[in-house]
Parts: C-alpha cells; structure tokens; sequence
C-alpha cells in the first residue's frame, strides 16, 4: 500500500472533489462520522469530553465529530480558539454553526483572546483537534502553552488525523514538547510516513486509519517512494512449488558464520535459511563449531574453516546461489581480512549481517566494494557504528536513503517497522512482528532467511521485503504459543514454515 506525503495527500483530497463533485464539507463529514463512531465505540457518555477546536478545518473536523456524539448523548466542552475573531476556515465556520443549531447539549466556548486553561482529570477525554497536517511551521505562543498543558495532564488524548505540532512527513527539526503527545490517532484514508519512526511512537500513540472514500483511480494514479508491506503482496511475489521439484531446483545456500562461543548464532541462521525453503543450506565455520551444528542441525551441511576458532577465509567451494555473512563472525584480524578479501573479488549480490556490518565499520572503504544490490540488515546500533552517530529516526532514514543510491545497495533498517531503503529511493515498512522478538539472535534467524529466499532465485530486493514480512509474522505466531515474555530466536525460526503457508493459504482458503 502506498503512503503518502502531506502534499500528495493534499492533492488526492483536490482530485477527488474536483473528478467526483464532492465538497470539503462532505469529506469532513465522512471523516467525522469514522472517527465519531471509533471514539464511541471506547468511551461511554458518562466520560468528560473536552475538545480543542483550531481555526482550520481541522478545528472544522473536531466540530463535526463533536455535533455526531451530542446526537449520541455525549455533552462535550468544546474550545474554539479563533484568536483575533478573524481567523475560521469557511468550513470551519459552517461547522461551528452546524453544532450550535444542533439542540444537542455542549458547553460552547469561542476564545478570542486568552484562553483560560481547563481542568483535565484522569477521567477527562481530549480531543485534540487544534492543527492537522496544514501546519508548516512548529507551534507558537498560546498554542504551544496549550499543547504542553495537555501533555502535562492525566488526561486521554485523541489525535484528529494527526497530533497538533506533527507533521506527516520526515522532520529532523521536531521538539516533541511542543507537539501533542496522543494516546490514540485517527489519521483520514493513509497512515502517515512520520507514524513508522520510533522518536514518534509517544507522539503518535495507538493509530487508526479512517476511510473517507477517496478516488481509488487518483490515488492509483498518484506515484510514491513510501510504502507498507502488505500479505497480498508478499502471497503475490511467492512462487508455488511444481510437483515435480527437486532440491537441486530450489538453490544452494551458504552461510559465513560463527566463532568460539558463537556457535549459536550459526545454528540459528542455519534454520531460518532451512525454513525458507531452500534445496541445501551449507554452513562455513570455524573447526570449533563442528560439533554444536551437526548435532543441532543436522540438515546443514558443515564447511570447515582451517582455524579452530574464527573464521579465516572465505572461499565458497561451489558456485553457491546465494551468500549470507555475519552471524556470530566476530571481528578479529583474522575475519576482517578474510572479509576483505572475499568482497573484493565475489561479484554477485550477498546478505551482509551483524558482525560482517562491524567489519565494515573497521574497513569502510570495504563499502566500495559491496557488489551492486547486496543486503546489509543492520539495527540502529550498527547503522550508526557503520555511517555515524545519527540524532533521530528521521535523520537515520535519510542517512539510509543516501547510502543505498550511493553504494547501491539494499538497507533493511530492523526495528519495530523495520524499512527495507532501495538504492531508487523507495522505502518499504514492515508491518509484522512484536516486541516478544526482542530477543538475540532473532537478526540471525533473518539473515538466514533472506539468504535462503535469495539462493531460490529470489531478487534481492524481493527476499528482503518478503524475508522482513514472513520473520515477523513467524515472530507473531511464536508469540501466540510462548506469551510475549517466552519467545526465543529458535521459535521465530520453527514457525517460518507455517508463516508461509498462511500467506499463501490464508485462513478463509483452507
């Protein structure tokens, strides 16, 4: 699914009215009743509401909600902040008058000066409609005293599209005091690209999306480099298996991984390699682990590194289909070299993982040397041990943006929404997973499964998008077995198989 920016959103809202003659007020009125009923539907009229009403159309927007819920029973406070008694919307203004003509029962108050602050209890239920994505410039003067009065309360905070301060975008500049910080939003037809970035989690709260019906043809039509991962998607882009398929038919995986002490981390990409599918799985590590890997997994085929202890070359022995590094690698003198030395001579695209992203860290001329689409998985640690201390999410995503089209490399940046960056500049969040996978190893288990994906003739960009979706959901069923507490790495990888059966078999197929 597309997602996209406050202009294009804009922009689709134009179209939409001008190709299918709806005014503003009937696309308000749809939002109103969406949100209306969502916030309905968790909070009985018994509730303190108290709204905040900006001058705009989002101040039109909390209007409409208000009106639908008196006609419900509700007896919301509503505050309207036209300062200076010249600054409503015409939308904004019709809605005021809409609420008022009502009969329904609400403590009406227009500030047109000074707003006296309002007390707000535990029980009180905010709803913030001061400014929505309009708002190009952060928050000034009484607004910005109001807003940190609200995020100083105990009060519920309900976002109306999203919270006032915000913007929809990527924005480095952000002081999150002097924005909202919503318990719950309820953002119009699109989440917004600034939902997916952890620095917003606690701006952002619980998100729903709100369909107003949108030209389905515009929206289509409308190009975009932000996108969130669906299931149909990922169901799409697997490949059915032929009855008559054989191992040698589905790839050859090799995994570059493992040390004294870090066998468990070979064992683990192991199997998440092993459960994509693929033909054959061959482990390439360290003497020391021989034991640990054809006990654990004996699936996998074990090729020997000369030393005893780490891993000192790095020369495939077969044309292997496709290469993952990194897992347990660790970074000694040794490694780094035999690093070194493989990726300036191996041509082809490779998975390049945790301590192989160390290595490059040591080595970063190493970066020149990434053959075109490799798949670096790093988390926010690594990311910035590789390309610098970065001072937010907004910033780390641009940083990542860069460095794919400058290397041309694919960055699949972990994290709750983890975002597969493409060197074109398209961005891809994930949607799966759960915290239960906050748990080491869990990295290792993809790694393995964006390699086996690859080895089975997968594109790179294809077996990272689909390997972050599938990981995550196997996350999610582990969870449903273990408790959110209970999960472990090896978990994620037991339930990569059933992961995949219900994406391509959905509940109501089978």
């Amino acid at each position: 699914m597309k997602i996209f920016t406050t202009e294009d959103v804009r922009a689709i809202d134009r179209r939409t009215m001008e190709i299918d003659g709806i005014p503003s007020r009937e696309l308000i009125k749809r939002a109103a009743r969406g949100m209306a009923d969502e916030i309905m539907a968790r909070w009985r009229p018994t509730r303190p509401f108290v709204f905040f009403a900006g001058p705009g159309n989002n101040g039109a927007d909390a209007l409409a909600i208000a009106t639908i819920m008196m006609g419900q029973g509700y007896r919301p406070t509503v505050y309207l902040l036209n300062i200076g008694g010249q600054m409503l919307s015409l939308d904004c203004r019709t809605f005021r008058d809409e609420m008022l003509s009502s009969g329904g029962q609400v403590n009406f108050i227009e500030i047109k000066d000074q707003l006296k602050l309002p007390e707000l209890t535990a029980d009180s239920i905010v709803v913030d409609g001061l400014f929505g994505t309009g708002l190009r410039e952060g928050l000034q003067g009484g607004f910005q005293v109001l807003v940190r009065y609200i995020n100083e309360s105990p009060a519920t905070v309900v976002s109306i599209d999203i919270p006032s301060g915000m913007t929809g975008d990527l924005n480095p500049d952000a002081i999150n005091r002097n924005i909202v910080h919503a318990d719950l939003t309820l953002t119009v037809e699109f989440p917004r690209i600034s939902f997916f970035l952890r620095d917003n989690a606690d701006l952002v709260g619980e998100w729903r999306v709100i369909k107003i019906g949108l030209n389905k043809d515009v929206i289509q039509s409308t190009p975009s480099c932000f996108h969130i991962v669906e299931a149909a998607e990922v169901r799409h882009l697997l490949k059915p298996r032929s009855p008559f398929v054989s191992k040698a038919d589905l790839g050859s995986a090799l995994l570059v991984t493992g040390s004294y002490g870090m066998a468990g981390a070979a064992v683990l990409s192991a199997r998440g390699a092993l459960r994509s599918g693929v033909g054959k799985v061959t482990a390439h590590c360290p003497l020391c682990c021989y034991e640990i890997m054809q006990s654990t997994v004996p699936e996998a085929m074990f090729d020997p590194d000369e030393h005893k202890l780490v891993v000192s070359n790095i020369r495939p022995r077969h044309d292997y289909s496709a290469i993952g590094l990194g897992p347990g690698l660790g970074t000694n003198e040794i490694t780094l070299s035999a690093v070194d030395t493989f990726l300036k001579v191996h041509k082809r695209p490779v998975v390049i993982d945790a301590d192989t992203l160390n290595c490059l860290a040591a080595r970063p001329h190493l970066l020149q040397e990434l053959p075109v689409l490799s798949v670096l998985t790093p988390h926010v640690g690594e990311f910035d041990r590789l390309f610098g201390d970065q001072p937010s999410d907004s910033v780390r995503l641009m940083k990542a943006m860069e460095v794919a089209h400058t290397y041309q490399v694919l960055i699949l940046l972990k994290g709750h929404y983890t975002a597969l960056v493409r060197p074109d500049s398209k961005v891809y969040f994930n949607p799966t997973g759960t915290p239960a996978m906050a748990k080491g190893g869990s990295g290792d288990v993809l790694t393995g499964l964006i390699t086996g994906l690859m080895a089975q003739g997968y594109k790179p960009e294809v077996s990272a998008l689909m390997g972050a979706y599938i990981h995550g959901l196997a996350g999610e069923m582990a969870e449903e077995e273990h408790g959110a507490y209970g999960v472990t790495a090896g978990d994620i990888a037991a339930n990569i198989g059933k992961a995949i059966q219900s994406i391509m078999k959905p509940k109501n197929e089978i």
